[in-house]
């Protein structure tokens, strides 16, 4: 599809792909660059960096901002493969390249013996390009404000940042409520607040005052806070003076009358019913009784009664209607006036109690380092001081994703940058992001920013807006759905400012829609839960209720089970693209929640498919982490039944019910046996699990023969137990570990789908021993504690390269893959929230205009209504941009997958694309079931994973010297030399620096020997392919990794391999010494021939030639001896370098 001349605008105005890319990649200059999904927006800014340099500024002063640390790294990495490349082409093609990146032909030649020198340029300066995230810049502005300024601020001047702010919060609350009752006023607010609204809203009330701590202080300290909600009086000037609203009927001679009047209507009329209501209207006006007076007008559902045409003064009873329903909106002020104030103090109180318990701690998290920043930045002098500090002036700021911009940390940048204002010597400044992306409201993220952003920078900066509509990533079929469907919400006013995309890649695709599980009917459904085994106690048809064993079989909702319906039609549609030829790489299921991906992680797994489930889970939530902990509970805390049972459970020891079984009538009989006075606590007092199995399974137990597998696992128990009180937390688990064979043992008892996940979460728990709090736990029981108190570390994802990807939408914000499945696209909507914070924070103002602490989310106060109307808009415009996202990262399949919902959403994504028939209905199996037709199929076996929907290698060569208008300027050696295009990765490993690629060849030939096992082959396809993407490797170097570990494997060192010579055996050890934790390659223990004892040997691993004269080298390998030493003190411990020769060199 050839992009039309609109697609790229400068200030409004249409310019060619040439003049864009000009103005974006230029240093000295200020642009705001708006570019789409897929546009290379990543691209253009580390180009913009590459002309920086080039134009002699140093990489120090160089500041590019982006939002997470993994796409701050990518950034980094791409611009290192860039310049590693550029030193291997010859001067006319460097000089292309230059001339995609905006210079001319004449500039371009001169610059590019620069351009070729530039990496050895920066590598002799030895600083680097600062690529840093807002959190990370702003942490270092912090650590060089005076403090004079930290005192002011409250911040302690020693302290350590919480970056998951989730982990402290839970320890506010007792301080907090201890304080509630110290203070009357406060106690008095909190008692209403749960009184009106119960004790789960009112805690969730605080928890998102909590949370928007940074700008409820910003408004109360502007005023702001108060005047949100004025009372009710100063909103209905006619009811000054009035203690409540309904005095102004009830209690007003005027406002009697006129009930009375109405009372009077209805008691004439013929109706009887008209009659009743006139009555109780006129007692309620004789009682003062206000809430009579309403139910005698209006309906349960506050609607005005319909009363008939045929009432004689039915207009006396409409003017009742209308008073009575001003005098209802006024007393919804009141009370929204009355909650505003309760949270107003009783947030004070709560800021004030997290601010003290951070400052007790030397704790500083997030929000302080926001607000800091701003106010260094927001005073000329200090930031001029603080520039100082920093040992670097910046001189180019480019900022990536601004869209995700939260209004504090704008303001932070506009108090610095606004010093610039009509100034010569401005930094350049690139700003880039793309509006319909912002999808993190939740995390304060506000699209108005963006709008700030660009009035600053082109009338305060005199800079450009740039704008592209044009991608590079989307087959045709889905672009011209994106358009189909965004064009709609357009004309509906939901996506204002929406312009038509077009695309450079020319590969076919589609956008298809499996069939909708269809919800059965209400007869359907009882008869699906009676005969659903998940659902056993239910009464089944023949009236005999069935058993369902609740330890073993969850009873699932009809919702749960449409869901997993849905799923499993999904996975099965997916497993035929995986046969056809599909990728698993190139395919990403989406949904907006957690609980869907699981449902569809289990489908999959029925399908034998392995998928990734990209969730921010701790890893103390995992179970088989939960196993490990329970049985270290159990033994620190020997009372802890039910963990010793969890344990034994377990696949650490996998037995069954009899044998619990066993223990507890052991342990009920020895209860109940008479007791001598000097009984221990095997035959004395109440018995516990453990002691019982410890006392009745010695060594000399007569009954241990006949007691199957309870004398060895009480063995075991004792033997860890000792382990636990002697040693350190890390080392005692990691000595469990290979005791227990327990990796081995899950890695048996876990499907295959989900064992690397497993294996990976279990590997992670002794490292969260010395991680958890910075160590500070000493004893088992204390880590037990500690991490059961906290949130935790989120549980690893291990890196599997034929894994289907699971991912939320949020989850997928800058990924792509060649087929998108949408999951539950057709969702109900959303109910509206209660106990919310409504805030108006313009781009360019200070701090918010207007903050309402919102009890009803369907009923707001007058005061708020237009907020609450912009607030509506807002979270209507996320949910399209929240489409738009989830529609972008499809190459070349867009399919969408739906469940009928219980109430019908018209907003739904399914219903968006139904209404303008941009999805085709799949093609159908002969069951009804979605298949792939020869054409799906074909198109499977068409997508590559390293050339996926990009243009023919032929058409990025042939835009060298110029490329055309309608195409994104892709890099032409992407294929030769390891650079990537704009917006994705390189196609072939990057070229690497003699010192660099050495060390991924030593990296490489250590995970080979990691991941062997003795008996199978070295060499194998899975494991070439292994290597080279994830160390970026060619052929040839991957064969040379082969070719050492082979050398190791059939060396003097064979026999740490041979099973038949070893009594234990285990690869990449953690041994934690001195502070430090040492990672050892290879520990053995070796068999000895006849009665002499076995020795344990630490192998270390060298590609190195020699390693025995380095000697960082020897002496690192004599503390991973010592280490083991220290474990096994009466056993001989020998240490030897395995080299890449096949040589063994021992150093014992």
């Amino acid at each position: 599809m050839n992009a039309p001349v609109q697609t790229y605008q400068i200030n409004g105005h249409s310019v060619s792909s040439q003049h864009f890319y000009a103005a974006a990649c230029h240093p000295g200059r200020a642009v705001v660059v708006e570019a789409c999904a897929g546009a290379g927006k990543t691209w253009m800014l580390v180009s913009r960096i590459v002309r920086a340099l080039l134009a002699g500024a140093s990489p120090e002063q160089i500041l590019a901002i982006t939002f997470t640390k993994k796409a701050a790294a990518e950034m980094g990495e791409r611009l290192q493969e860039w310049l590693a490349a550029f030193v291997t082409l010859p001067l006319d093609r460097l000089a292309a390249e230059l001339e995609l990146r905006g210079l001319n032909a004449d500039e371009a030649r001169q610059q590019a013996p620069a351009l070729q020198g530039l990496y050895l340029r920066l590598l002799q300066h030895g600083r680097p390009v600062q690529i840093r995230t807002f959190h990370s810049w702003f942490s270092a502005l912090l650590r060089a404000a005076p403090l004079q300024l930290l005192q002011q601020l409250g911040l302690p001047a020693e302290y350590e940042l919480i970056e998951d702010e989730a982990r402290i919060i839970p320890l506010v609350w007792q301080p907090f409520h201890a304080a509630v009752l110290r203070d009357a006023q406060v106690h008095a607010d909190y008692q209403a607040l749960v009184s009106t609204h119960g004790r789960s809203n009112a805690r969730k009330a605080l928890e998102n005052a909590l949370a928007r701590r940074t700008e409820l202080a910003l408004a109360d300290d502007a005023g702001m806070l108060d005047a949100s909600v004025p009372p009710f009086a100063e909103f209905f000037p006619e009811m000054q003076g009035l203690e409540q609203p309904s005095n102004w009927l009830l209690q007003r001679e005027s406002g009697r009358t006129t009930l009375l009047a109405a009372a009077q209507a209805l008691g004439a009329a013929q109706a009887r019913t008209f009659q009743e209501k006139g009555a109780e209207l006129e007692q309620a006006v004789a009682a003062s009784n206000w809430d009579n007076v309403w139910s005698a007008l209006f309906t349960g559902k506050n609607e005005p009664r319909k009363f008939s045409e045929k009432i004689s003064n039915l207009d006396a009873v409409r003017t009742a209607q209308d008073a009575a329903l001003q005098v209802h909106r006024a007393q919804q002020q009141h009370a929204a006036w009355q909650h505003q104030q309760r949270m107003m103090r009783l947030a004070r109180l709560l800021r004030q109690v997290y601010a003290d318990l951070k400052r007790s701690h030397g704790w500083i998290d997030m929000n302080d380092i926001e607000t800091t920043a701003h106010v260094l930045l927001q005073d000329t002098s200090l930031s001029g001081w603080l520039q100082e500090r920093l040992d670097a002036r910046v001189r180019h700021l480019l900022i990536d994703e601004f869209q995700d911009t939260n209004p504090l940390q704008w303001q932070a940048l506009h108090a610095w940058l606004q010093s610039y204002a009509g100034a010569s010597d401005a930094p350049g400044i690139f700003i880039v992001g793309d509006p319909k992306q912002s999808i993190y409201r939740f995390r304060r993220a506000a699209p108005e920013v963006f709008d700030a952003a660009k009035s600053f920078v082109q009338q305060g900066l005199n800079g450009d807006l740039l704008s592209c509509d044009h991608t590079r990533r989307n087959a045709p079929a889905v672009v011209n759905a994106i358009n189909a469907v965004m064009t709609a919400a357009q004309a509906a006013g939901d996506f204002p400012g929406f312009r038509p995309h077009t695309t450079a890649a020319s590969a076919d695709g589609c956008v298809l829609a499996l069939p909708r599980m269809e919800r059965p009917g209400k007869a359907a459904t009882q008869d699906s839960e009676t005969d659903n085994p998940l659902n056993g106690d239910c009464n089944s048809s023949d009236g005999i209720s069935s058993w369902r064993n609740s330890l073993t079989m969850p009873q699932t909702s009809p919702d749960e089970q449409l869901r997993l319906r849905e799923c499993r039609q999904a996975a099965g549609w997916l497993a035929q693209w995986l046969r056809a030829g599909m990728p698993a790489t190139e395919i990403l299921v989406l949904a907006r929640k957690n609980d869907t991906l699981a449902a569809m992680q289990q489908a999959l797994a029925e399908q034998g498919i392995h998928a990734e489930l990209a969730d921010k889970s701790k890893l103390a939530d995992a179970p088989e982490v939960q196993d490990v902990v329970a049985l270290v509970d159990a033994l620190v805390s020997p009372r802890h039944d039910l963990s010793l049972a969890r344990a034994l459970r377990s696949p650490l020891f996998g037995l069954d019910e009899y044998h619990l079984t066993t223990i507890a009538l052991g342990v009920q009989a020895a209860a109940q046996a008479p007791t001598s006075g000097d009984g221990d606590a095997a035959t004395s007092g109440r018995l516990s699990w453990l002691d019982w199995l410890l006392a009745a399974f010695d060594a000399s137990s007569p009954d241990a023969q006949d007691a199957g597998p309870l004398p060895a696992v009480a063995a075991r128990l004792r033997r860890w137990q000792d382990w636990l009180r002697r040693l350190p937390p890390h080392d005692a688990i990691d000595a469990i570990y290979r005791d227990g064979d327990v990796l081995a043992r899950y890695a048996a008892a876990t499907p295959e789908a989900s064992r690397a996940r497993v294996l990976e979460r279990l590997r992670a728990l002794p490292g969260q021993a010395l991680a958890l709090d910075g160590g500070r736990y000493p004893s088992a029981y204390g880590w037990v504690r500690a991490l059961r108190a906290t949130t935790g570390e989120n549980a690893p994802t291990p890196a599997n390269p034929n894994t289907v990807r699971l991912l939320t939408v949020h989850g997928a914000k800058g990924l792509e893959a060649a087929l998108v499945l949408l999951l539950n696209a057709d969702a109900e909507q959303d109910r509206a929230k209660s106990m919310e914070i409504l805030i108006d924070w313009p781009g360019h103002r200070p701090c918010p205009d207007q903050v309402v602490f919102l009890a009803n989310g369907s009923q707001p106060p007058p005061s708020a209504q237009t907020l609450f109307d912009h607030e509506n808009r807002a979270a209507t415009r996320e949910e399209r941009n929240a489409w738009y996202v989830a529609m972008t990262r499809a190459g070349r399949v867009l399919a969408l997958s739906a469940a009928e919902p219980h109430r019908p959403n018209p907003a739904s994504w399914w219903r968006q694309m139904q209404a303008v028939s941009a999805a085709h209905a799949a093609p159908l199996a002969e069951d009804g079931s979605p298949h792939l037709d020869d054409a799906l199929r074909a198109l499977a076996q068409s997508v590559c994973a390293n050339d996926l929907k990009k243009p023919s290698q032929q058409e990025q060569h042939t835009a060298q010297a110029s490329p055309p208008a309608d195409a994104l300027p892709f890099l032409p050696c992407a294929s030769s030399c390891g650079l990537d295009t704009p917006g994705t990765a390189a196609h072939q490993p990057p070229v690497q620096s003699a010192q660099s690629l050495q060390a991924a060849l030593g990296e490489a030939m250590h995970r080979t020997l990691e991941w062997h096992r003795p008996g199978q082959p070295l060499d194998t396809q899975p494991l070439r392919h292994n290597l080279a993407s994830q160390y970026r490797l060619t052929k040839e170097q991957v064969d040379t990794v082969l070719q050492r570990a082979q050398a190791i494997l059939q060396g003097e060192g064979a026999w740490a391999w041979d099973a038949a010579q070893l009594d234990w055996q285990a690869n990449e050890v953690d041994i934690a010494w001195q502070g430090r934790t040492l990672r050892i390659d290879r520990l053995v223990r070796q068999k000895m021939p006849g009665d002499a004892p076995s020795t344990w040997w630490v192998l270390d691993f060298k590609s190195a030639l020699d390693p025995n004269a380095q000697d960082t080298l020897r002496n690192q390998l004599a503390d991973y001896r010592e280490a083991v030493m220290r474990l096994h003190p009466q056993e001989t411990v020998r240490a030897a370098f395995l080299t890449a020769q096949g040589k063994l060199v021992d150093l014992s």
